[in-house]
């Protein structure tokens, strides 16, 4: 009898790529199911027991499993690295927000994010830590939880929200049409992407056979990726929704990880200290960086 599907959780943008290849070329069993909210979303949904993996954000996935209270044994840990290299999120504002010149000019303003714990929800306290104002307390005067990104599009334009981020090239087409408009950019400091699995797939120092082959297929998907790559830019072009000059500038900035399983300790420690010293995560409080990876 065949193994059961995994239930993958992933956001059905570029970087999704050798995921779907694994799928397609590699028979990988399992069942992907797209969370365009982003890794917020998939952390709820992880612990819910709707699905069993998840690829996302290293921010995401490290803030869920860091805060304070988390309830029972926070339901998953780090098994896997899908992307070596740091994400460059685009910080956006309304196309006729005249007021807001710069990022400077973003602070004490109204901070447009998917949900509390996401990518863009964290990336925002970095930011003000980067800009110095985490010491006066003046970074945002509010968060504004918008879900999806097409949301946070329309509350910049109509003055909900004062400014939001997203990746660059899923951001840029929204520049190049004139709905939204660039202020800035803002680099992850460590590599953007893990794959968890949920606690009963990561027990302690076993993890389930399922989870082992993924990271086979996976591999294969990123070896196809990096070997064909203009299957890769006509698959983001013409099903995600990228124009082709842009898949192609991308594949430029971008390195997967040859090997994905395992998930390097000196990673996930540094983005706790970022978080901490940002105020997203409080020193003493949660699991410590070095539980929240499997030691399988």
């Amino acid at each position: 009898m065949s193994a059961q599907a995994l239930r993958i959780g992933y956001v059905p943008e570029h970087f999704s790529t050798p995921l779907y290849f694994a799928k397609k070329h590699y028979g990988l069993n399992a069942i992907l199911i797209p969370f365009p909210s982003g890794t917020g979303h998939m952390i709820t949904a992880i612990r819910a027991g709707e699905i069993d993996v998840g690829i996302g954000l290293t921010e995401g996935w490290v803030a869920g499993l860091g805060k304070d209270g988390i309830e029972g044994d926070g339901g998953y840990r780090l098994v896997g690295t899908y992307v070596e290299t740091p994400l460059c999120w685009a910080i956006s504002t309304g196309a006729n927000r005249s007021e807001i010149t710069s990022v400077p000019s973003l602070k004490g303003g109204k901070i447009g994010v998917s949900r509390i714990g996401s990518g863009s929800y964290v990336m925002g306290f970095v930011l003000a830590d980067q800009q110095g104002w985490l010491a006066d307390k003046t970074n945002f005067s509010d968060t504004v939880v918008l879900q999806n990104f097409e949301n946070l599009r329309n509350a910049v334009n109509s003055g909900e929200a004062d400014f939001f981020m997203w990746e660059h090239f899923t951001t840029k087409k929204f520049y190049d049409s004139g709905e939204i408009r660039r202020v800035g950019e803002i680099y992850t400091p460590w590599s953007s992407w893990k794959i968890v699995a949920s606690t009963g797939l990561a027990h302690g120092s076993e993890l389930d056979g399922r989870v082992k082959t993924l990271f086979e297929k996976l591999d294969a998907g990123v070896r196809h990726f990096n070997e064909n790559k203009d299957e890769a830019v006509r698959y983001i072009s013409t099903e995600l929704g990228y124009t082709e000059p842009d898949a192609r500038e991308w594949l430029k900035t971008v390195k997967f990880a040859a090997k994905t399983e395992g998930v390097k300790d000196e990673v996930v420690k540094n983005c706790v200290d970022v978080l901490r010293k940002a105020g997203v995560l409080m020193e003493g409080k949660g699991m410590s960086a070095d539980a929240m990876v499997s030691k399988a």
